[in-house]
């Protein structure tokens, strides 16, 4: 294989190791610098670099004239940023028909092209994977000792952990981008804000070759940092603008819708769907999904924050904490297969976030910044569970309080599985 000297293993591999013998061709998408092309290279025997600038492009011009000819080389064949050239997906999808061979491909994207720049869906051949900025497990600042499949299994935690509020408020700073792990802070905080700058100043602009105004792009961009995590809808972002950015700076719905769509993409963004226990139930539609960045050290980077001020507002940074506990779920749970939701009712009743299984179990979710604020979440998790219940749902098989600045993991007398962040684990 083609695995980088210094690549650290990555939760996704045994994925798609086991796509690969289901499928003709993989595609691993996700946002830009999140270590997509070194996981890639990690399962592959030969790559093509679409955007590689050598000869002015050349890669480019011949995969635009023939397609199907960068397919051939060793496989499994790696093509990165496929999506420069949307016509590659056909080839892909073309060549694996004709053949009933499978881990024939791998092809990495960091946007979404245009529904109309591609014939085929590709269905049966080419399974899409979704990977984002690494979670603490895998950047080893998690000890993964308690492992979330053994906590759906009904097991107790057990760990010990020190951490304290600057060492979290560094974890939420760098990221999980996998170039900034082993910098000094200051070099590590640089690689978000720079991600941000390029996003609002040229990819979000130029993502389907129209112009769009990048001073309504970057005023959208710190308005959904300020409302990350929740519920918000373009109404709220458009009055958000006017009382930080000024009346005359507000953006139209319809803009704002244009420009999330776009976020959307670049897998900059991400949807958080509501849950109910029903699966035919119509309040997964009412609900409102949570907006959140795929990454809290971008949210904190629209809003200029530096991790100092970050300390000194502790709300803020409450948001942004399950923010990274929202990035790390989502990787573990779509390790085991199952799916992450979060609950609200019309009188206010929430769990942050709901892990649902295929067979029906679930497992609800409550974030908490300190220790201070356990008991509290141990008695929101109690009332969903009995709400839930008392409407014909499953017993929950585990409930969790997923804690920032707690030493150990423990169960509480209610049954209720205290994990601190830096302890979890798929």
């Amino acid at each position: 294989m083609l695995t980088k000297r210094g690549y650290r293993p990555r939760i996704i591999d045994a994925q798609v190791e086991e796509n690969m013998r289901a499928f003709g061709a993989i595609m691993l998408e996700g946002p830009k610098w999140c270590g997509k092309t070194w996981t890639m290279l990690n399962h592959a025997e030969s790559v093509f670099y679409v955007g590689d600038p050598a000869s002015n492009f050349n890669n480019r011009h011949l995969a635009q004239q023939d397609p199907a000819l960068i397919l051939e080389g060793k496989e499994p064949r790696a093509i990165d940023e496929w999506q420069e050239v949307p016509g590659i997906w056909d080839a892909v999808r073309h060549e694996a028909d004709n053949s009933n061979k499978t881990g024939r491909f791998l092809l990495t994207g960091s946007s979404v092209p245009p529904r109309e720049a591609t014939i085929h869906s590709g269905i049966g051949r080419i399974v899409r994977m979704r990977m984002r900025p690494m979670t603490l497990q895998e950047s080893r600042d998690s000890t993964g000792d308690i492992s979330l499949r053994a906590l759906l299994e009904g097991k107790s935690p057990r760990c010990t952990t020190g951490i304290d509020l600057k060492k979290l408020v560094r974890l939420v700073g760098r990221g999980g981008w996998p170039a900034g792990l082993g910098l000094p802070d200051k070099s590590a905080l640089q690689i978000p804000q720079s991600y941000f700058q390029t996003l609002a100043e040229t990819d979000a602009v130029e993502l389907d070759g129209v112009r769009r105004d990048t001073s309504k792009m970057g005023r959208v961009l710190r308005s959904l940092a300020r409302n990350n995590q929740t519920q918000v809808t373009y109404r709220t972002i458009n009055r958000d603008i006017a009382e930080f950015d000024g009346e005359e700076f507000t953006v139209s719905e319809i803009t704002i819708a244009t420009y999330i769509r776009i976020l959307e993409r670049l897998f900059v963004i991400e949807k958080l769907d509501a849950w109910s226990h029903g699966f035919r139930s119509s309040s997964r539609i009412r609900v409102g999904a949570k907006l959140r960045f795929v990454d809290p050290s971008l949210a904190l980077a629209a809003l200029r924050m530096t991790p100092d001020a970050l300390m000194s507002d502790l709300n803020t940074l409450g948001f942004m904490f399950e923010s990274l506990c929202a990035r790390d779920l989502s990787v573990y749970t779509e390790a085991l297969g199952h799916n992450l939701y979060h609950y609200r009712d019309k009188n206010g009743l929430e769990a942050d976030f709901i892990i649902e299984m295929m067979d029906g179990n679930w497992a609800p979710v409550e974030v908490k910044l300190g220790a201070n604020g356990v008991d509290e979440a141990v008695k929101s998790l109690m009332k969903v569970r009995e709400k839930m219940m008392a409407g014909g749902a499953k017993e929950p098989v585990c409930m969790i309080v997923l804690c920032g600045l707690s030493n150990f993991g423990y169960t509480t007398p209610e049954g209720v599985c205290v994990v601190p962040i830096t302890c979890l684990g798929v």
